[in-house]
């Protein structure tokens, strides 16, 4: 099953950093990208969504904004989303967790924490560590 997901974030470098990780992943996904929380939702809309993965700092559209929307639409309130971010005050997590977000990310991370997760999310019943680099570089 190739997996579709989407990756919201307003550096393209981040965004191409994220969609590395999730190939070393080793699962079946397109990914597709956003600039922030409008390009997001125009994405959901164009595209079957099984992941996001969201920063909350964007312009135009934040990322509470972009959750609180998505959770509005029931074509979309069911999709998982991973906050990949640099906010780490508890209060940010907090909020982030009561609209809904399955997990919250702190940059840096490390490759093994998004693909741990990102198998969690997905419910795959293997693991994929043998076919990961022994040092998991920090992004």
């Amino acid at each position: 099953m190739l997996y579709n997901i989407l990756i919201i974030d307003d550096s393209p470098s981040m965004r191409k950093v994220l969609q590395k990780v999730i190939a070393m992943a080793g699962l079946p996904v397109e990914c597709f990208e956003a600039s922030d929380g409008i390009q997001g939702l125009d994405q959901c809309r164009h595209h079957r969504i099984d992941v996001i993965f969201t920063d909350l700092n964007m312009p135009n559209m934040d990322g509470f904004t972009f959750l609180k929307q998505i959770h509005q639409n029931p074509a979309f309130d069911d999709i998982p989303v991973l906050v990949v971010s640099t906010e780490g005050r508890t209060a940010l997590i907090e909020e982030a967790l009561k609209l809904g977000v399955a997990n919250f990310i702190n940059k840096p991370f490390q490759a093994e924490e998004i693909a741990d997760k990102l198998h969690n999310i997905l419910g795959e019943g293997y693991d994929h560590r043998e076919d990961r680099t022994t040092e998991a570089p920090d992004f």
